[in-house]
């Protein structure tokens, strides 16, 4: 039996999510189960309760969201479950920065019951799944997987994992806040800001902060 966490906080877009769900899924009999949560509090707390989780459907705008960090956080707790994303926002950015961040597929909410049902089939046979839209505008670089840590350079793009830190430090959040919330320890958390502050060119974590505030970071992402 595959089990799914749908966390999304409107109550009648999480009943069609299970309807499709159980279409696809329990098409061979085997059935399905559905762990649902509405805000990111319920979210971590029901991967800290139980991670065996076959598939995550995840909304990107949920209550308790800061940026992309509840995304980023999920994909570091459950490195192997596939995510999907769903957004109110259709623009191509949004959908290189969910990919960037680990999201194996992005529906917007606008999308049709079939296309959803679609992007559960592509995800669940280990695809990644795009709208035939944002397929044509996002070139093939954008869809490839975030590179590692190591393999960072000193200077560039941000990874997504530095995108979630620079999300919580604009939200106020101290290093040790941060770690607990994206899974790390404060000393990555110490060298993910060291790499954004040179990335950006920056001194201070206040003027990072004033960067991101004022939208200038959006050409480092």
């Amino acid at each position: 039996m595959s089990r799914v966490l749908i966390a999304e906080d409107h109550p009648l877009f999480r009943d069609a999510l299970r309807g499709i769900l159980g279409r696809i899924l329990g098409k061979d009999g085997a059935g399905f189960e559905a762990v649902e949560t509405g805000t990111v509090e319920e979210l971590f707390a029901a991967i800290e309760a139980d991670a065996d989780f076959d598939l995550v459907m995840l909304d990107l705008f949920m209550p308790g969201a800061q940026g992309l960090s509840h995304l980023v956080t999920v994909r570091a707790r459950l490195p192997d479950t596939p995510i999907i994303v769903f957004s109110s926002v259709n623009d191509a950015k949004a959908v290189r920065q969910t990919i960037t961040c680990g999201a194996a597929g992005f529906i917007p909410k606008s999308s049709p019951l079939e296309d959803i049902a679609q992007a559960l089939s592509v995800v669940m046979d280990g695809g990644i799944y795009l709208p035939d839209r944002f397929r044509q505008e996002l070139d093939a670089a954008a869809l490839r997987p975030r590179p590692r840590w190591d393999e960072d350079a000193d200077r560039g793009k941000l990874t997504g994992r530095q995108v979630a830190v620079l999300e919580l430090v604009a939200a106020g959040k101290a290093n040790k806040q941060i770690a607990y919330q994206l899974g790390i320890s404060e000393i990555t958390v110490k060298t993910h800001v060291t790499a954004i502050l040179r990335k950006l060119r920056c001194t201070s974590r206040s003027q990072a902060i004033v960067m991101f505030q004022k939208r200038l970071v959006e050409d480092a992402l």
